[in-house]
């Protein structure tokens, strides 16, 4: 079961990776950003498990790191939207518009 866990955090921070790193839309770059921050989470929860200590202390990282990835969903997509208003354009090439 740890073997498994570990593959598929790899599967999601891959994905993760390529999709942050191939995307031109801001929001696609979100939810990619997202999973890398889910596949962080699991590894939390998996070696947790593993090391079956009386603290909980993968958990409590993990709940950290929703909390912030929640706070730059929130951020993020209100900065990704402002262009959308404007240009009809939520390119990460695009993203220049936001000057002054």
């Amino acid at each position: 079961m740890f073997e498994h866990g570990l593959i598929l955090a790899a599967y999601l921070l891959c994905v993760g990776f390529i999709g942050l790193i191939t995307s031109r839309n801001m929001v696609r770059a979100l939810m990619s950003l997202e999973s890398i921050f889910n596949a962080v989470n699991s590894n939390f929860i998996i070696f947790s498990n593993l090391l079956k200590d009386r603290q909980a202390g993968g958990e409590l990282f993990a709940i950290f790191v929703i909390a912030v990835a929640a706070a730059e969903a929130a951020t993020g997509l209100a900065t990704a939207l402002s262009p959308k208003r404007n240009r009809r354009s939520t390119r990460i090439d695009q993203f220049n518009l936001l000057k002054w």
